[in-house]
């Protein structure tokens, strides 16, 4: 106990405006990783990873352990090797995503290519679902944000044309060509349809009470799993709406309800100059600490 008060004592003697820049240059980095590993499998496990390093560093140079300090010095290597294996569809999304910041404002920004086009749709897209619902149609929809869908829209049938309700009808109409797929919605523009989505390998599905979600809820799911795209599914069983986004699913929304997320989850930001995000960041964090942190 005596050994861990003098190393803290080391440790702030040793504190300096260094140190402050050191800190948050590596609290910076972690918010980014999340960032763009944000609603894919990997949230979880970065979350893991970062609690397990924090814990052996504060060991590592706390305590002195000479058996788990070599036991770390021997793992270390191997773990360098394992982790970019483990998180390797991550990180070639993480470099896809940060390829197509253009300035440094969109590091701060999350940027939706072609939001207003998808903007343009939603309306024909919810009066689609709705009426897909009414009659217990089954249908699955991929809508496009940052990350490209090129690879599946090439599983299906390249369409290219308008969105319309009457289009999407037609398309998930019972045992016509293109009714078993998903459609794929990018750049405001029907891309393909009859597309095959990955399953997601998670068992969230199973453990819900009803057990009526098969495998467009499965395929909705895997595609926000390993993309930021937002998928819509209509149950041919129960007509229910059920959304995706971010790794997860909400089921039984309304028609009106899934117009406002759509909305929101296509919304175009203000550009907003990185000092006054700073300014009232500030302001915010004073009136907290005058309210004692209450709202």
């Amino acid at each position: 106990m005596q050994q861990i008060l003098s190393e803290i004592l080391f440790l702030r003697q040793r504190f300096n405006w260094n140190s402050v820049i050191d800190i948050l240059l590596v609290t910076a980095i972690i918010l980014f990783l999340f960032r763009f590993v944000r609603g894919s499998q990997a949230t979880t496990l970065l979350r893991g990873t970062v609690i397990v390093l924090i814990i052996v560093a504060l060991l590592f140079v706390l305590t002195d352990l000479p058996a788990f300090t070599w036991l770390i010095r021997s793992v270390m290597p191997v773990i360098l090797i394992v982790i970019p294996v483990v998180f390797a569809p991550e990180i070639r999304h993480a470099f896809e995503r940060m390829g197509r910041v253009q300035t440094f404002h969109d590091l701060f920004l999350i940027h939706i290519p072609y939001a207003e086009e998808m903007n343009s749709v939603i309306d024909a897209i919810v009066l689609a679902c709705s009426r897909l619902a009414d009659r217990k149609h089954g249908a699955l929809i991929a809508m496009q944000r940052g990350d490209d869908l090129d690879k599946y829209a090439q599983t299906g049938v390249m369409m290219q044309s308008i969105v319309s309700p009457e289009l999407l009808l037609q398309i998930f109409y019972p045992n016509t060509p293109l009714h078993d797929g998903a459609v794929i919605i990018g750049k405001g523009l029907i891309t393909a349809a009859a597309c095959i989505m990955p399953l997601s390998s998670r068992n969230v599905l199973d453990k819900t009470p009803d057990r009526q979600m098969g495998l467009r809820h499965r395929a909705a799911l895997g595609i926000v799993e390993s993309s930021d795209a937002i998928a819509i599914v209509i149950s041919e069983e129960t007509g229910s709406i059920a959304l995706a986004y971010d790794g997860r699913i909400i089921r039984g929304i309304s028609h009106e309800r899934l117009k406002a997320m759509l909305t929101d989850l296509y919304e175009i930001p203000e550009p907003t100059p990185v000092s006054i995000r700073i300014k009232n960041f500030l302001i915010y964090a004073w009136d907290r600490l005058n309210n004692g942190g209450k709202e």
